[in-house]
């Protein structure tokens, strides 16, 4: 090393084999490592937590929710194939980890991106995007696949050994895998991305929620993730559950000052919430959903309870069979 003071890093982690891997081999160098794992309705830091646990890396998480919907709404970039700005999302994280950087005296940023892993996201176009757009250029060091990249400024100044960082490109895992052996690390989760971006279902429910709402509080965030959703109106919209965890989730995500929570009485069956409300014509239908999907028996009149928004009432009216609630379905 260049300098006899301890060089500090701090890395963006998913929890993934990739993260765990780059710390590890900066580690060896004899580096202090720290992570960071960013938080959002759409992505977690259960797997982070655990890496973290695993290996002894010190972990900062920090919830982001609102300078991240800020990014959402127009990255510069556009989407992936579904509602995923990851470029845009990598460039934002690196700039709030660089922050951290600054303020806590790291040297350095790191993270475990390897070249040519994802092809839209990882490719060298996409990772040169990131880095000039966190406003951290030249401070952004990839261990994994360092030696495929241009020096960053960490290996230009001696603080890591460039010919002891790694050259690996490529979707195969191969590499990682005979790493993690080297290393001892047994335990990992599998790559499939934890984002809920990228799947299909969720991204469609978050586009009809930019569509209608200028707004989306968290816990309308949440709600994407359980029961079904119906579109009764542009203004209005229900969660039915499909589930008794889909119901638990969806009463842990009810604000009960603004939104009314429906139940039909005496029959197994769903909760269903209606955000913000709605109009008693909609109310109705919104219970004539709810009780179609549960137990009560078809074509018999059913009474549902209405609660929240300053009402508790019960209603009564006939079951909506599911066929029948399909054109509402998001």
């Amino acid at each position: 090393m260049a300098e006899s003071r301890t060089i500090r890093a701090l890395g963006l982690c998913s929890g993934g084999l990739d993260s765990i891997l780059s710390a590890l081999v900066l580690r060896e160098q004899g580096i202090e490592v720290h992570w960071v794992c960013f938080e959002t309705p759409f992505f977690s830091a259960f797997k982070a937590r655990k890496a973290s646990e695993q290996t002894g890396v010190p972990l900062t998480v920090q919830k982001i929710t609102p300078v991240y919907m800020q990014m959402m709404r127009s990255p510069s970039v556009r989407y992936g194939k579904n509602m995923n700005p990851c470029m845009d999302c990598h460039a934002l994280m690196f700039r709030l980890a660089g922050a951290m950087m600054t303020d806590k005296s790291f040297d350095f940023l790191f993270s475990g991106e390897v070249l040519g892993q994802r092809p839209m996201s990882q490719n060298r176009t996409s990772l040169r995007y990131v880095e000039k757009h966190s406003g951290f250029d030249g401070y952004i060091l990839r261990p994994l696949s360092a030696r495929c990249l241009p020096e960053t400024i960490p290996e230009q100044n001696g603080w890591v050994d460039r010919n002891r960082l790694l050259d690996i490109s490529g979707r195969s895992r191969k590499p990682q895998l005979q790493l993690a052996e080297t290393y001892g690390v047994n335990e990992f989760p599998a790559p499939a991305g934890g984002c809920l971006l990228t799947d299909k279902i969720f991204s469609r429910r978050l586009r009809d929620l930019f569509d209608q709402q200028a707004d989306c509080p968290e816990r309308a965030l949440h709600l994407l993730k359980f029961g079904r959703h119906l579109r009764l109106g542009p203004q209005t919209k229900i969660v039915v559950g499909r589930t008794r965890q889909d119901n638990e989730m969806i009463n842990r995500n009810v604000d009960p000052e603004r939104d009314l929570l429906l139940k039909v009485e005496n029959y197994p069956g769903p909760l269903a919430v209606i955000p913000d409300g709605a109009e008693e014509g909609t109310v109705m239908l919104a219970a004539s959903i709810c009780a179609g999907y549960s137990k009560a028996p078809n074509h018999e009149p059913v009474t549902v309870s209405v609660q929240g928004a300053g009402t508790d009432r019960k209603v009564t009216v006939l079951g909506v069979p599911p066929g029948g609630s399909k054109r509402y379905m998001i």
